[in-house]
């Protein structure tokens, strides 16, 4: 009986394939994550432009921001409704002036609607409770108990005492659209990586 031996010949891979598979598997993991794009750059300029076109329209809300433990900036939320409504936006949460996470927002409503609107607001956590409570969800949604310092009508509300002693405080502003009355319940946030 003669035996025969197979030989298999093993691939081998060279330094340089090696280091150009790890390179195109680093690009691929890349794409979908936000990695290597100007996306957060995008959303803190719009974040900039969104605070201080607030302080200057409601001078009211300098103080409340002083006061704050942090804010969810959103420059833009886009609602959209025939029926059944959505909307959408990003941002940014800013503690001490710098950003430390983005967010998206997103909105569903049912009932008789039609129309479309844009509007910013800017969620104030007045406690540190209440905002590492909105840190550590995995999506935290808007109740109706929010308290409104700037109401649906572009007013500004004064910040005395018994609404500063409120956990979460909310200004809607720059409105654009058919839509009237913005509130934010419903809405739910999304830490993200833009």
């Amino acid at each position: 009986m003669s035996s025969s031996i197979t030989s298999r010949a093993t691939p081998r891979v060279s330094r340089r394939g090696f280091g150009l598979g790890l390179a195109g598997l680093t690009v691929t993991a890349a794409c979908g994550n936000g990695v290597g794009n100007n996306n957060a750059a995008t959303i803190d300029a719009r974040v900039n432009s969104t605070l201080n076109e607030m302080y200057s329209q409601f001078p009211n809300t300098v103080e409340i921001a002083n006061k704050a433990a942090g804010m969810l900036v959103m420059p833009l939320l886009t609602e959209a409704g025939f029926v059944v409504g959505a909307g959408y936006g990003q941002g940014a949460l800013r503690i001490n002036g710098v950003t430390v996470d983005y967010y998206s927002a997103v909105k569903g409503s049912a009932g008789f609607q039609i129309g479309a609107q844009q509007y910013a607001h800017v969620l104030f956590f007045m406690t540190q409770d209440a905002l590492n409570e909105f840190r550590q969800s995995s999506g935290w949604s808007a109740g109706a108990d929010l308290e409104y310092v700037v109401s649906d009508q572009g007013d500004s509300l004064a910040a005395d005492t018994n609404t500063l002693r409120s956990p979460v405080l909310a200004a809607v502003f720059g409105r654009a659209g058919l839509r009237v009355g913005a509130t934010l319940e419903g809405t739910k946030y999304t830490r993200i990586i833009p």
